[in-house]
């Protein structure tokens, strides 16, 4: 078989780590694992009662989602991120946002002239996605002052992975009015827009005081992996634009894109109830709290990080002899370059763990 868009690929990062998760497993404590950000939380009991009641479910799914689920993702994004104007129509469930990040170009028809723009420093999946698409791709984080022709798609992504900066409501306007002009399309990756720690809190591209109600060419893409502790159930959405909406159920029902429909179940109940979405918000930030401080006190300066669930931490040296120097101690993490080239001297650091590991790595680094 040839080779095909798959050779033109990156090697996946994480594949790289072998060496040293080895050394972290061979901590005599265990090792503490801080490196992907995978949820560690139970799913919650309401969650679990919904998949289970719709477990009975021999017929295909809805495309589009049910009417429920898509009432309650427009009633949530209300609700928790105040978010208004938003037709139910407007509102498409996708199979992890991963998922629709990777295929979105390929989605739209982008090709090889067009330019997707991502973030200085960013999720991989974006650069992956205009990859198997064929288009051309940039990192910037000003696309406004990019030479050429405007980009097809610009990628937001507040608060940011790996960063966790947070982008401003009146930065996000100024970028909304530039893309308006030039239509350009902007996806603004949201998944950890409930986990803001510090001032300024975190605001939707679809928020009022963005866009003013107008959610023409904004794309919001939400994610029940972090906030309800769903990244194995596959379960998140897209909203904003209607007419792209609608594109984009049209090429999803021919491509068999569906979830599942007791996922569409689970997730209403998850969207419906604000009570563990909460629960696990305080999780992480009492994780935040006892893991930045012993961080900075083992000499690392912490930037950015006002959001997200991940620390972007500096010894001022490589990524990778940092990462070694965490490994030896029991704790891996992922180093700053596989977020880009600017990240070579940075490493992220998840608070996806369990109270006791992240104690104990806090313990480690005392």
């Amino acid at each position: 078989m040839r080779g095909g868009r798959s050779a033109a690929l990156p090697t996946f990062p994480w594949d790289t780590l072998a060496e040293v998760t080895a050394l972290a497993r061979a901590h005599p404590d265990g090792i503490v694992d801080l490196s992907v950000g995978t949820p560690v939380d139970p799913v919650a009991p309401v969650i679990r009662e919904a998949l289970a009641a719709a477990s009975s479910a021999p017929g295909y799914p809805t495309t589009a989602g049910t009417p429920a689920l898509r009432a309650s993702a427009v009633a949530a994004l209300e609700r928790r991120y105040h978010i208004t104007g938003l037709a139910e129509s407007a509102i498409l469930p996708v199979i992890g946002t991963k998922e629709l990040i990777a295929w979105l170009p390929s989605l739209l028809g982008l090709g090889d002239q067009d330019v997707v723009v991502i973030p200085e420093l960013a999720y991989p999946t974006y650069e992956v996605g205009a990859r198997l698409a064929g288009a051309q791709w940039v990192r910037s984080d000003t696309p406004g002052r990019l030479e050429g022709a405007p980009p097809a798609l610009v990628y937001l992504n507040s608060p940011s992975n790996p960063t966790g900066a947070i982008t401003t409501a009146d930065e996000l306007r100024a970028i909304v009015g530039w893309a308006r002009e030039n239509d350009v399309l902007l996806v603004s990756d949201e998944c950890y827009l409930g986990l803001g720690w510090d001032d300024p809190a975190p605001v939707s591209v679809l928020h009022p005081a963005v866009c003013d109600g107008d959610h023409r060419g904004l794309l919001a893409v939400h994610s029940l992996s972090k906030t309800s502790s769903l990244a194995g159930y596959r379960a998140g959405f897209v909203a904003g634009d209607a007419a792209v909406v609608a594109e984009l159920l049209a090429v999803r029902k021919h491509a068999g894109m569906m979830v599942p429909t007791p996922i569409q179940a689970a997730m209403v109940a998850a969207l419906d109830d604000d009570v563990h979405e909460r629960e696990q918000r305080d999780r992480y930030a009492g994780r935040r709290a006892t893991l930045l401080p012993a961080m900075r006190a083992a000499g690392f300066t912490v930037e950015l990080s006002q959001g997200g669930l991940y620390l972007w931490a500096t010894r001022g040296e490589s990524c990778r002899s940092t990462v070694a120097w965490l490994a030896e101690r029991g704790i891996l993490v992922a180093p700053g370059e596989f977020y880009g080239p600017s990240g070579a001297q940075h490493v992220r650091v998840a608070l996806t763990a369990t109270d006791e590991r992240i104690a104990a790595a806090a313990g480690r680094l005392g």
